[in-house]
C-alpha cells in the first residue's frame, strides 16, 4: 500500500534558476576583481621592473610588493 499524501502541506518549490539582476551582479563582482588584479600586477611589475642602464633597488621590489599586496587587501582579495 502506497502512503496517502493528501494529509501533507502543501510545499512551496522555489526555482533556484539565477536571475538576470543575480547575473549582472556577479558580472559587475568578476570585472571589480579582475581590475583590482590588473592594479595589482601593475603596481608589481613596476616595483620590479629593471632599467637596463639602471639598477632597482631592492626597496623598489619590496615596495612595489607591498603595495601590490595593500590593493588586494583592501579589495578583499
Amino acid at each position: 500500500m502506497t502512503p496517502n499524501h493528501s494529509d501533507e502541506p502543501n510545499t512551496v518549490i522555489r526555482s533556484t534558476t539565477p536571475t538576470a539582476d543575480s547575473h549582472d551582479a556577479r558580472l559587475t563582482l568578476l570585472e571589480t576583481q579582475v581590475r583590482t588584479l590588473a592594479d595589482a600586477v601593475r603596481t608589481l611589475a613596476q616595483g620590479m621592473e629593471k632599467i637596463p642602464t639602471q639598477d632597482t633597488p631592492d626597496e623598489e621590489a619590496a615596495r612595489g610588493a607591498r603595495l601590490a599586496h595593500e590593493i588586494l587587501l583592501a579589495q578583499g582579495l
